[in-house]
Order: C-alpha cells, then sequence, then structure tokens
C-alpha cells in the first residue's frame, strides 16, 4: 500500500522522484554497512544459453547474477584501455567488474549519494578506478572526456532524462558509445523511446531482458533474502527487500505481470 502510494507521488513529480530517491540510497548507504552489499542491480539470468556470460573468479560467484546485467550492457563494445564512466555506481561492484575484467584504462564511477561514494573509496583501491559524488543531469567533466558511458538501472531515479541524455552526448567523444539498461512502466516506454531518439546519439541496438531479470530476481532470491536478514535491523529488513525485489515486492509483481519492462540498451555519438 505504501509502496504503491510512493510510487504515484514520484509519477506526478519527477523532481521528488529525484529528491526522495537520494534520501532513500544515502540511508541505505549509512543504515546497511556490510561491505559485502557491492551491487544494487535486480540481476540478469541466461534464458536460452546463447548469452556468452563471463568467466568469474571464485570470489565473485556470490554477486553473479548483478554481475551479468552488467556484463551484457557493458560488454557491447571492446573497452580495453579506453576511458569509461559509469554514472550511478551505487556501492561499486559494477565499476569494479568493468574495471577488472574488461581492463578501461580508466573507470570512473559516479554517484548522487556521498555515503555510497564514500564506501567505494573506502573498499576499493585499484589503479585506474575512481569513485566521484555527482548529479548525473549536469555532470562535472569536460566535452568529449570519455570513450564510452555506462548507466545501469539508475536512471528511473532521475528528475529530467532529457538533460541527462544531452550530458551523456557532451562528454563522450565522436564514436563513442553510451551502454544502457532500466526499466520503465510500460505505458512510460513510449516516452523514453522519444527521448532516447532526440538524443543526437543513433540506436544500434535495444533488448527487452525482463524475463532475464525476473528468473535472476527467482534465482539469487536465497542468497538476497540471507545477505539481508545478515546486514539489517528487524526494523529495515522489510524495506531491504522491497529494495532487492524480493518476490513478495512491489517491483517483482510489475516485471512478472508485464505491467514494467526492463531493456538494455546501446548507443553511439556520430563521429
Amino acid at each position: 500500500m505504501i509502496a504503491s502510494l510512493y510510487a504515484k507521488v514520484c509519477h506526478l513529480s519527477p523532481r521528488f522522484n529525484k529528491a526522495s530517491k537520494k534520501r532513500i540510497y544515502q540511508f541505505l548507504g549509512r543504515y546497511y554497512l556490510q561491505k559485502n552489499w557491492t551491487f544494487m542491480n535486480y540481476g540478469y539470468a541466461s534464458m536460452d544459453g546463447d548469452d556468452a556470460l563471463p568467466v568469474l573468479k571464485s570470489g565473485d560467484e556470490d554477486n553473479r547474477f548483478c554481475i551479468q546485467l552488467y556484463h551484457i550492457v557493458a560488454s557491447a563494445v571492446p573497452l580495453e584501455g579506453l576511458r569509461v564512466l559509469e554514472i550511478g555506481s551505487g556501492r561499486g561492484g559494477g565499476s569494479t567488474y568493468i574495471k577488472e575484467y574488461l581492463k578501461p584504462q580508466l573507470l570512473v564511477g559516479m554517484d548522487f549519494s556521498t555515503n555510497n561514494v564514500n564506501f567505494c573509496n573506502q573498499t576499493n583501491s585499484a589503479t585506474g578506478l575512481v569513485f566521484l559524488p555527482g548529479d548525473a543531469e549536469h555532470l562535472p567533466f569536460k566535452d568529449g572526456s570519455f570513450d564510452a558511458v555506462v548507466n545501469v538501472e539508475s536512471s528511473h531515479c532521475y528528475s529530467a532524462m532529457n538533460k541527462f541524455l544531452l550530458e551523456v552526448r557532451r562528454v563522450l567523444r565522436p564514436g563513442g558509445h553510451f551502454l544502457f539498461a532500466d526499466f520503465r512502466d510500460r505505458e512510460k516506454l513510449g516516452t523514453l523511446h522519444a527521448e532516447l531518439s532526440h538524443s543526437g546519439m543513433s540506436l544500434i541496438k535495444r533488448r527487452n531482458i525482463t524475463t532475464n531479470v525476473v528468473a535472476a530476481l527467482d534465482q539469487d532470491h536465497l542468497r538476497k533474502a540471507a545477505q539481508i536478514a545478515q546486514g539489517a535491523s528487524k526494523l529495515m529488513v522489510r524495506l531491504f527487500r522491497q529494495f532487492a525485489g524480493n518476490k513478495k515486492s512491489r517491483i517483482y509483481r510489475r516485471f512478472s505481470n508485464g505491467i514494467t519492462v526492463y531493456q538494455s540498451f546501446m548507443f553511439r555519438k556520430a563521429n
């Protein structure tokens, strides 16, 4: 009931949506202190065996489904030796995966939650991996600073998608790629696609991965439930279950019923 009311208010007020989401992420980053919580996405599971999924080190296997979502988005183009920006880097797991496995020269992870950025800087010391605070709609970088921009499951928190896309295009070098994945209610897909088509970047690939996300939530359910039970106080368990896409959560039902759709995209900025 409360989750539905909150979603309606966010729908009516993009500014409230952005401000409240920032407070939520700040809150989660402050009160969930377990260092093993480094990924914040819903995950991805292969449905047909055709996906080229990553071979992971044993220490990364616990986060396989969350890593696989990053992999199918970020590995769409070769990133080795390039300068990459992740907008909405959260607890740093995705940026760390990209830097270690896909081997860009530089990976900058930027997030609007200073608590998350502080956590990342305290737990990561890899060469060429930097975490900074910043606003997705006002990027603190010069024009043409990056060869690729990655954005995973973050844009639904923004107040002005068109401003974000203009900023992405601005900081990309000519010929650079925008690697993007997120969800929207089905009734909002037309708006999202129109915003993307007016971004000034060319669509190379688009894919509906909703069933893959639901499968990941199913297969990763017990691990996430145990992680929440271990790291969250009793008063916060219900909130964290909603946030993680627990099988009884609102977002899980909406994915399963087709009300909310999860898509991945690859765009290219013109030379």
